[in-house]
């Protein structure tokens, strides 16, 4: 099996300054989802890779070069791809396809890990990409276990007061339809589906869950703050946390 594994990172950012290019409990962001990946190839020695940086942000591009770890294929993010309302999933289908053209080879699967998601384990790509390959799925992602339930204890407003998102007549939580939130932490795509142009919830798609380390979308400075907080306490508490921040050199 040959995997690509793609890291995609816009240069700037609205909400957090630069977030791609920051440190993260003392060490570069970006380096956590690379370190992520070599630990995972160092056990699993038999799969043919490729690891490949988009971005249009120079500095980014940089240290993922000089990153202490394993090397990586770098592509510069065409300004067409680099918009505001440009999906990631167009990018991850740029990758493949300037990939496959660089190295004359072809993909069995697409793997994208996010850089802001620096909580992850080796496990998790483990698992990704068994029930990805196993249950041949057009998308495979991750998803924890949500923390509220549409039909149970969301509600929305309505012109008289609010209601239940999804209308039920369940009395405990335990009755309701399981419900997950996706945490956009990793990705395995299927290269035919890359190519048809559907977004990630358009096909056949599969989960894998994952510990929940409580849920941030990196919008705001705080939300950083918050996640460098909680990492903290996951590097001491658990080994397998740990060992990704450990193995950046």
């Amino acid at each position: 099996m040959r995997v690509l594994f793609t890291i995609c990172g816009r240069a700037g950012s609205k909400g957090i300054k630069n977030k791609n290019i920051r440190d993260f409990v003392e060490k570069p962001l970006a380096y956590y989802t690379l370190s992520a990946i070599d630990l995972f190839l160092k056990r699993n020695d038999e799969i043919a890779y490729d690891i490949v940086i988009n971005s249009d942000s120079e500095t980014l591009l940089d240290m993922m070069k000089e990153n202490p770890m394993r090397p990586v294929e770098l592509i510069v993010r065409k300004p067409d791809l680099a918009g505001d309302a440009v999906g990631k999933i167009d990018v991850i289908s740029n990758c493949m396809d300037e990939m496959q053209k660089r190295k004359n080879v072809v993909y069995d699967m697409v793997v994208d890990l996010d850089i802001t998601s620096p909580l992850r384990k080796v496990a998790d790509i483990e698992n990704l990409i068994k029930v990805h390959s196993e249950k041949k799925a057009d998308v495979t992602t991750s998803v924890v276990p949500a923390r509220r339930n549409p039909y149970f204890n969301q509600v929305m407003r309505t012109e008289k007061g609010v209601k239940k998102v999804i209308a039920s007549n369940f009395t405990a939580r335990q009755q309701a339809p399981e419900i997950f939130d996706m945490n956009a932490s990793m990705y395995a795509y299927a290269p035919e589906y890359l190519r048809s142009g559907k977004g990630v919830l358009d096909g056949y798609c599969e989960v894998i869950e994952m510990y929940d380390t409580g849920i941030l979308d990196l919008d705001h400075k705080n939300d950083f703050e918050l996640m460098e907080v909680l990492a903290r306490y996951f590097y001491e508490k658990d080994e397998e946390f740990k060992e990704i921040r450990e193995n950046i050199k």
